[in-house]
């Protein structure tokens, strides 16, 4: 009888490590769901970079600044801890966009690259695809309907190219849209109106919280009637402050303000980063102005 009531006891005993460890399992799981999405709009000038960091840790670097800005974007990710790039994007070849990405391609490992089927006779066009190749990464076209699922919690779909264009880099963009839970990100590259109108009549849902302007809020892009089809609250520039381009444009400025539309802009805050747990957004930052400082 003795040995029976130590052989229960012992069972109980077990029964409730094993009861602690789910706990604490669920626990930890819990604590990884709660870690919201982080989207960070790099300073690198007069240029572009994102980088998204999800719940689940998994990671998107969306363009790498000029080729001046590849070790700046380098020690922002190795300042977040970040050794692997589960998703990099080279939006379109021109060098303030890839200028970087040899660079990060060197030093970090990466999952899936995407460019658009837009090549280029630049040194620094070719230095990327060389970094590819030497790294063993194979190239996939980004381009209208490519969807994936970034982590378990994050859906990305690109919106363009929707068509073959010329010889307008800009116009082959790589568009994503970022999707978590009830709240969306779009990333346009230097998209310009021709692109604008091409999302419009494909039928894609374009509405997103938050807009990265394309072209750096150059008057090519951010139409009135994209706006409206994207419906922004936030939209964020990204350019050097008092760039020789005059970015961003008058005409955008106007047309944001006109629509009650806060913006960010790296030139005026430097680095922005926006967090959501799937249900709102916020920044640490308040937004920047509608001072225009160029000179048109």
């Amino acid at each position: 009888m003795k040995e029976i009531l130590i052989a229960l006891l012992i069972l109980v005993l077990l029964l409730l490590i094993g009861c602690e460890s789910l706990d604490a399992s669920r626990q930890i799981n819990e604590l990884t769901l709660n870690q919201p999405l982080s989207v960070h709009f790099i300073d690198v000038g007069q240029g572009d970079s994102t980088l998204i960091i999800t719940p689940d840790n998994k990671t998107m670097l969306i363009d790498a600044g000029d080729n001046n800005s590849g070790k700046t974007v380098h020690d922002y990710l190795k300042k977040h801890n970040i050794n692997k790039i589960d998703v990099l994007i080279g939006t379109h070849p021109d060098a303030d966009h890839i200028g970087g990405l040899d660079y990060i391609i060197h030093n970090f490992e990466i999952g899936d690259f995407y460019m658009p089927r837009k090549s280029h006779t630049t040194k620094t066009f070719k230095d990327v695809l060389v970094a590819a190749k030497n790294k063993g990464l194979k190239i996939k076209e980004g381009k209208y309907g490519v969807n994936f699922n970034l982590g378990d919690y994050v859906i990305c779909k690109m919106l363009n190219p929707v068509n073959v264009y010329g010889d307008n880099n800009n116009l082959w963009s790589i568009v994503v849209k970022l999707e978590y839970d009830q709240k969306s990100f779009m990333f346009t590259g230097d998209a310009e109106y021709p692109n604008e109108i091409d999302m419009i009549n494909s039928g894609s849902n374009l509405k997103s919280n938050i807009l990265k302007l394309g072209h750096h809020g150059s008057s090519s892009s951010t139409s009135e009637d994209f706006l409206r089809a994207v419906s922004p609250h936030i939209a964020v520039v990204s350019c050097k402050y008092k760039n020789q381009y005059g970015h961003p444009h008058k005409e955008v400025l106007d047309i944001l303000k006109n629509c009650n539309i806060p913006l960010y802009r790296t030139d005026e805050q430097g680095t922005i980063v926006f967090f959501s747990d799937g249900k709102k957004i916020w920044t640490d930052k308040k937004p920047g102005t509608y001072n225009y400082y160029g000179n048109r």
